[in-house]
């Protein structure tokens, strides 16, 4: 049994350590893209969050919602840290159903964003966590372990990986993407490149703009993704002083008893 695993483990490292592209879920083939908040000390890039929540808004609300996402987070410092002022601004944008008066009014900082428009749009706050990379042996996460491959790349390959082939089936228009496990998938392209006017004077590349997006559908699943980074540090740091403590301890504590090792009763 533990020879089994042993062997599992040396393969799952062997299929880690090769290649830069991964495939997910199977067929389709995902790009390794370097992010900043990749690695154990990586944190997000604020102006690149701002510049997916504008991508989101202006193209990809229109069918897909965030429903587990507070308008208010879109403040909160290790995100796209926006002005009170702007957060209000933002959520004003939207309208939400309320309970009490059985009628939609204009959202607040307070409220989430709104579900999703489609049917078959699939809701986009956990999409990134969803598509984390987990696969591989056993779906162990070995390339998202040791390579960064995670589901911020998944979606950044997903958007720029349509080839313009298309095909019709059961009569609905399917589009081939290199990144769709399964070849052909039902949305079509929605980056066609300078589809938003970034402030910040960022060329908006459909690869830019995918990787961007990208970013902010990371967000919005791990939130306190850099809160936690820091606190694993700091936890690391804590127990790394504490056993060298223990061992000085444990050192001084049988010194005089391994110092007398040798000497006989009789003496």
């Amino acid at each position: 049994m533990i020879r089994k695993i042993t062997l599992s483990a040396l393969a799952a490292l062997a299929i880690a350590a090769g290649g830069g592209a991964h495939a997910a879920g199977g067929a389709g083939h995902v790009e390794d893209y370097d992010f900043s908040f990749e690695g154990p000390f990586g944190i997000y890039d604020q102006m690149q969050l701002q510049r997916g929540l504008q991508v989101y808004t202006e193209i990809c609300s229109a069918c897909h919602g965030l429903q587990y996402v507070p308008f208010r987070t879109l403040g909160d410092s290790g995100g796209p840290d926006l002005p009170d002022d702007q957060v209000r601004a933002y959520a004003e944008f939207y309208e939400v159903f309320d309970a009490e008066i059985d009628d939609f009014r204009v959202a607040l900082p307070t409220d989430h964003f709104p579900e999703s428009g489609l049917e078959n749009a699939p809701d986009l706050s956990l999409m990134a966590k969803k598509r984390a990379g987990f696969h591989g042996p056993y779906g162990l996460g070995i390339s998202q372990l040791f390579r960064g491959m995670g589901g911020a790349e998944y979606i950044t390959s997903l958007l720029v990986g349509y080839t313009g082939e298309e095909k019709e089936e059961a009569g609905a228009v399917l589009y081939e993407n290199e990144a769709f496990s399964g070849g052909y998938l039902s949305m079509g392209p929605p980056l066609w490149g300078d589809d938003v006017e970034y402030e910040d004077g960022t060329e908006a590349t459909i690869e830019q703009q995918a990787q961007d997006v990208s970013a902010f559908l990371m967000w919005t699943a791990e939130p306190k993704m850099n809160a936690r980074k820091e606190a694993g540090f700091i936890a690391v740091l804590f127990l790394t002083i504490l056993s060298v403590l223990l061992y000085l301890t444990n050192k001084r504590i049988w010194a005089p008893l391994k110092k007398g090792k040798g000497t006989s009763p009789a003496e």
